[in-house]
C-alpha cells in the first residue's frame, strides 16, 4: 500500500466516510482538507483561496485545486510521516484529476475519486436528505439552496468522471450503493498491504 491515500470528489458523496475508516482499518492519520481550506481562508486571505467566492464555480475550483494540490505535496515531501509505518489519508473536494497528476507524486500516493454522476440533481437532492446529519453543513441551509448545490454536484461530478478516465484514474459513483463501493476500495487497499 502507498504512504499516502488521498480521497478526493464532490461534497457528500462519501470522503470522510471512508476515510475515516481507512484511518480507523489502516492506521492512517486522517487529514480533513475541507478544514484546512477553512483556516487558510480566514488566516490567509491574500492566498485567494475563498470556497464561498462569487466568481464561475468551474474557475473558483480550478483556483483552488491548483494551489491546494502544491499544500499537499509539500505535507507529504516534509517527511514528517517517514518514521511511521503509516502515512495521511486526506479527504477533499477542491483536487482535480490534472493537478493530481501535475503535481502530486504518484509512487507515494494513491487516490480515489468519489462522485454521484449518475443521478439528476433532484435524485441527488433526495440521496442528500437521505444522508444528512447535524454534523453536515448541509444541515443548515435551505432546500432552495441545498437543491442549487445538487445541481452543481452532479455537473462537477460528470466532470470528474471524465478528467478520471483521461488520466487513467478510479472514480466510483457513490449515488447508490454506498456500502458496497467502500467494501471494494477497503478490499483493494487490505489486498495491497
Amino acid at each position: 500500500m502507498k504512504k499516502h491515500i488521498i480521497i478526493a470528489g464532490v461534497p457528500r458523496s462519501g470522503k470522510s466516510t471512508i476515510s475515516q475508516i481507512i484511518s480507523k482499518n489502516f492506521g492512517y492519520q486522517h487529514i480533513s482538507m475541507d478544514s484546512i481550506i477553512a483556516g487558510i481562508e480566514k488566516v490567509f486571505p491574500e492566498t485567494g483561496i475563498n470556497s464561498d467566492a462569487d466568481t464561475d464555480l468551474q474557475e473558483n475550483i480550478q483556483y483552488i485545486s491548483s494551489k491546494i494540490a502544491l499544500f499537499i505535496r509539500a505535507m507529504m515531501d516534509s517527511g514528517e510521516y517517514n518514521e511511521c509505518d503509516y502515512g495521511m489519508v486526506i479527504d477533499i473536494f477542491q483536487l482535480l484529476p490534472k493537478h493530481y497528476i501535475q503535481y502530486i507524486d504518484p509512487s507515494l500516493c494513491d487516490i480515489y475519486y468519489l462522485g454521484t454522476s449518475e443521478v439528476t440533481p433532484e435524485e441527488r437532492y433526495e440521496l442528500l436528505k437521505k444522508y444528512d446529519t447535524p454534523k453536515d453543513y448541509t444541515y443548515y441551509k435551505t432546500e432552495e439552496e441545498n437543491k442549487g448545490d445538487c445541481a452543481d454536484i452532479v455537473t462537477i461530478s460528470k466532470q470528474l468522471k471524465e478528467q478520471c478516465r483521461v488520466y487513467n484514474l478510479p472514480y466510483y459513483d457513490t449515488s447508490y450503493n454506498r456500502e458496497q463501493i467502500f467494501k471494494v476500495i477497503l478490499d483493494f487497499l487490505a489486498s495491497n498491504i
